[in-house]
């Protein structure tokens, strides 16, 4: 019997998708565990593997449609030898759906709506973009060798050899959609789920704004320390960078006032046992919060080499749901842009983030002498339902105290 297959619902918050690349044709025998397709989520590009066997009978919503509602058929499976069906009405649901977060609720199934596919859409994988992006290379100048005609890195690296024109520098039959002689870049998935849900934290989140100024000259002479222990080739051998010695400090501030680490419902206050550090990353797309977990327990070496995997996943489009979707705290550093300070916007459910941004040298006096230290000012963004004034400013100023005196980050 023909089946349906829906567009999963990939993360907790995921309720459209885009359909980035099919990797069966009309046609192909399918087995459990094939990887059918590629979907973009509001985070990331992730591939959706089969559930049951069959032979792919016809793909109901073509590569490029964006705004693809969670549970929207996309393709129908049918048996050996069985007819395909003209359209969805005429297939049975698949009685499980090709997803990572099988056990969140479902939206209704909805009438199937397939968008005209952009006549500029380049299919590019995730670390194609990024590289292009950094390069600033234009895309649709690049011509794809992998399957499909897909752009890979090596295409992107070929065409900046050879000087292909840069982002803003397009040909006429390259150039994107103007209006009044403006540009118009139509807005990403990713990009679109950002701008909901900062508009809605900003809006439905009394936030409120602690700062306080931090010296780092202990920290960064630990850290040289400890560095300089580091084996110079293996798998032991780790480089700490000062964030990772600020997401220790802050777990373990949020142990010490653990009212922070909290979220705010209708109903009650969440108090989390585990302190899972979201650390914002910026990606080519907008920005992904990959996530510490067990921050707290973990040692530097440990939180050093878990946020290098997780930030180079994350920039490749290769995290899991579960490794970017949760956590309890949030940190957002922008001190390698020179930042002099800055306020960071909430992170709903959390009660809680983190702006960090540049270390200064600064004269600062000591008893009655003068001194130059490094000093970084941090702001505390909070919500005002979970914490108030004078908590959030006892957390900074345990945050403060271990980063001022920092061997308790490595005892």
């Amino acid at each position: 019997m023909a089946t349906e297959i829906l567009m999963p619902a990939l993360s907790p918050t995921m309720t459209e998708g885009a359909v980035a690349r099919w990797l069966k044709k009309e046609g192909d025998t399918i087995s459990a565990g094939d990887v059918l397709a590629e979907i973009e989520t509001d985070k990331a590009t992730m591939e959706v593997e089969a559930v049951e066997e069959g032979i792919l009978g016809r793909i109901l919503v073509q590569e490029g449609t964006q705004g693809v509602s969670v549970n929207t058929p996309i393709a129908i499976l049918v048996e050996e030898g069985e007819a395909v069906p003209e359209s969805a009405s005429t297939a049975a649901p698949v009685k499980k759906e090709p997803e990572v977060a099988a056990s969140e609720p479902k939206a209704a199934s909805q009438p199937l709506a397939v968008a005209t596919p952009p006549k500029n859409r380049v299919f590019a994988s995730p670390l194609a973009k990024r590289v292009a992006s950094q390069k600033n290379i234009d895309l649709t100048t690049v011509k794809g060798s992998g399957p499909n005609g897909r752009i890979v890195r090596k295409d992107v690296d070929a065409a900046a050899q050879k000087g292909a024109p840069a982002k803003g520098q397009e040909t006429a039959a390259a150039a994107p959609l103007s209006f009044g002689g403006h540009k118009i870049i139509p807005h990403s998935t990713m990009r679109k789920v950002i701008a909901k849900r900062l508009a809605e934290s900003k809006s439905t989140v009394p936030h409120f704004y602690v700062s306080v100024d931090v010296e780092l000259d202990a920290l960064l002479a630990l850290r040289s320390q400890l560095n300089a222990t580091s084996p110079a080739e293996g798998p032991d051998t780790f480089k700490l960078s000062v964030n990772d010695m600020l997401v220790k400090a802050a777990a373990v501030a949020l142990k010490r006032i653990p009212s922070v680490n909290a979220s705010f419902t209708d109903d009650a206050m969440i108090m989390y046992d585990d302190v899972d550090i979201s650390v914002a990353v910026s990606i080519p797309d907008g920005l992904i919060t990959p996530i510490v977990k067990q921050a707290d327990k973990k040692s530097l070496k440990q939180i050093s080499q878990e946020t290098k995997d997780l930030v180079k996943r994350a920039r490749a489009g290769k995290l899991k749901p579960e490794e970017f979707q949760g956590g309890t705290f949030s940190i957002s550093n922008m001190g390698m842009y020179g930042v002099k300070d800055f306020s960071a916007i909430i992170n709903p459910p959390q009660a809680a983030i983190l702006a960090i941004a540049a270390g200064r040298k600064l004269p600062v006096v000591k008893g009655s002498e003068i001194a130059i230290a490094t000093v970084m000012t941090v702001t505390l963004s909070v919500d005002h339902r979970v914490v108030d004034g004078s908590t959030a400013a006892e957390w900074l100023s345990a945050f403060r105290s271990i980063v001022e005196s920092p061997l308790s980050l490595v005892i």
